[in-house]
This record gives structure tokens, sequence and C-alpha cells, in this order.
């Protein structure tokens, strides 16, 4: 009998799909088991398996992974990575002040635009950064001169072309786009970081598949590619 070989179905958010896609690659390679990726904004996720779609892996941030594991939807959670709302200019370019709130406020007052994640995509980065925008007083600042974007890669896409002075959206979104570069996270204590937690869900006919795919993304191997992409890790 040879072993049984599982195809699974994982939802992962989208600030990871670099890294995932490469691991998967490799767990398909050296398992065997069918791997189907969807990636999605956290919040476009949920929308999904709040109107009754199912998948055996789940790659969401912390908080919604709790509250599956509190409903019963989700058996055992294991926490991934982490990663910051970070700060991008283009390569070659001088970069601003941002070491404190003053300094970064008046980065981005003295900004011609400002690219940043849409709240209204349901990511964890154009959430926080909405609110932080009128925390700070500079709604109508933002209102004139943003750009707000569908996603993290357009956001470091609108600074290497040059577009905008300033792009802010999670570190590992900016991470793979050439010509933009990381000059920091949001200065303490304005940062939020995201930390992404997977699971099998309770309903999986795959459960052992599913864990030896959490499995193979949190292996002492795998720590290279989540940094290089970005992200720290528990």
């Amino acid at each position: 009998m040879g072993k049984q070989v599982a195809k699974l179905k994982v939802m992962c958010a989208r600030s990871m799909h670099q890294v995932v896609g490469a691991l998967t690659d490799a767990f398909r390679r050296d398992s065997g088991h069918d791997v189907e990726l969807s990636f999605g904004t956290v919040g476009a996720l949920q929308k999904r398996l709040d109107a009754g779609e199912t998948a055996d892996v789940l790659i969401l941030g912390a908080p919604a992974i709790d509250k599956l594991a509190q409903a019963g939807a989700v058996s055992g959670a294991t926490k991934i990575a982490t990663t910051s709302v970070g700060i991008a200019v283009r390569d070659g370019t001088v970069a601003p002040d941002i070491s404190t709130p003053a300094a970064f406020k008046q980065a981005l007052v003295s900004a011609r635009k400002i690219a940043f994640s849409d709240a209204a995509v349901g990511g964890s980065a154009g959430i926080h950064l909405a609110k932080l925008f009128v925390e700070m007083g500079l709604a109508d600042a933002i209102a004139r001169k943003g750009m707000p974007q569908q996603s993290g890669g357009e956001v470091a896409n609108r600074v290497a072309n040059g577009e905008a002075d300033i792009g802010m959206t999670l570190i590992a979104e900016i991470v793979p786009i050439q010509g933009a570069r990381v000059i920091g996270p949001l200065p303490a204590p304005l940062g939020n970081d995201t930390t992404y937690a997977a699971a099998v869900t309770s309903g999986s006919a795959a459960q052992d598949a599913g864990q030896a795919f959490i499995g193979a993304l949190t292996q002492p191997s795998a720590r290279g590619a989540w940094e290089a992409a970005g992200f720290t890790l528990p």
C-alpha cells in the first residue's frame, strides 16, 4: 500500500503569498500531497468563511484563528510569523527622519504624495493606518495627497516608480518589490505588529496532511525564507 495522498485546500493571508508559495512547492515535492493555495486579505477570507466556504488549513491573523478555535471550527493553532507596518521610499532617495511620531508626522506633511493600503480592502495594515491618520490629525492632508492602493505590492510599486514619496504597508509586502526600500517600521508606539497563525479546520478530512503542511511552514530550515521575506518568527 502506498501512502494516502491528500488534496489540501489552504486559505492564507496574502501578505505571505511569496514565502508560503515557495514553501508549498517544496512541501508538494517532499510529501506528494496536492495543495491548492487561495490568498486574500484577512477581511476577505473571513467573509468567504462566513459565507460557508471551507478549507483544510487556514492561515489568518492570530485573533481570527483564536476566535475560530473558541467556536470549535479549528483545532490547535500554531503561530507562524509576524510582520509590521513599514515605511518605504524609492531606492536612491534620501530617507526622511521617522525615528519619532513627531518626525514621522513631519515626513508625511512634507511628502508630495503618500501611498498606503486602502482600509476598504480589509487588510490589517490599511485598517490600522486609517485609524492612525485620524489620531495624528492628518485626515485632511491624507485626503488631499493620499493614494490608497488595493494591495501592499501596489503601494510599493507607487514608491518604486516615483509616483509617491512615501509608502506604508506591511513590510512583508514591500520587500519583494524592486526599487522600493523599507526605511523602518512605524515609530513606537504607533506600530501594530500582525502575527499570523495556522490551524487545521475541524471538518477537514485531511487532518494529518494539514498538520504536516503547517509543520513544513514552521520547520527550522524555513526560517531564512521567512526572514528574507520581511517576517520575524516567534
